[in-house]
């Protein structure tokens, strides 16, 4: 099953756009926590990352993870697709990006993270009763965990969900990866039942004129 998440990725990832060169204010680095660009809060839901060490879970083509770097944290991304981790790689050379799944690459690694981050990644795409710990695990204590994800696109449709990728291939049937959903309030418990403190939960509103906001979801390993 995660070798055919892993194609789908890649094919979503091969039709995909990279982050453009500047953003609005005229950075060649920043942070996004929403699907929209210039919107929402940067990273210090991170708290201040200069020296410490963060990892990047579902990194995507390394986007986040090069303003993680630029803001002074040792910083590492991980992520299930080989195109992906080949244009993050290609982009940013000085980049430490590994492909693997995020619970793969968390069992194996010695290293403990003052932070961890997944925006529309692998927390969105993993079981939770199965990541949660590993994150847990390798925090440091204070360290923050912080996520993203659309909230639950339905009333009611709650936990494991099938979530289809567009085909770039006209014609082609679409792909379909799994996806964990939960309201707020709900999230706030899976975190403090694995663990977390400090839990918030809050669906940040979109811009004018559109209609999804986003989900992002915060916890802290007790000191």
């Amino acid at each position: 099953m995660r070798e055919q998440d892993a194609s789908a990725w890649d094919v979503w990832g091969a039709a995909r756009q990279g982050r453009k060169e500047t953003n609005s204010a005229g950075a060649t680095t920043w942070f996004n926590w929403t699907q929209w660009p210039d919107h929402g809060p940067d990273a210090n839901v991170l708290g201040n990352l200069s020296g410490i060490r963060a990892l990047d879970l579902g990194c995507g083509s390394g986007g986040n993870l090069a303003h993680l770097a630029a803001l002074g944290a040792q910083a590492i991304g991980v992520d299930i697709s080989p195109v992906q981790v080949a244009k993050a790689r290609e982009r940013w050379p000085h980049l430490d990006v590994r492909q693997k799944t995020a619970e793969e690459f968390l069992a194996d690694t010695a290293y403990e993270f003052e932070a961890v981050c997944s925006v529309f990644g692998a927390a969105w795409f993993t079981d939770p009763a199965e990541l949660l710990p590993l994150v847990h695990e390798r925090l440091a204590p204070g360290g923050v965990y912080a996520f993203s994800h659309n909230p639950p696109a339905l009333e009611g449709c709650y936990g494991p969900q099938a979530s289809q990728l567009p085909s770039p291939e006209k014609g082609a049937e679409p792909l379909y990866v799994k996806r964990w959903d939960y309201r707020p309030d709900r999230w706030t418990e899976i975190l403090q039942r694995a663990g977390f403190t400090e839990v918030t939960a809050e669906v940040i509103p979109p811009p004018d004129g559109r209609r999804t906001g986003t989900l992002l979801v915060r916890g802290v390993r007790a000191s």
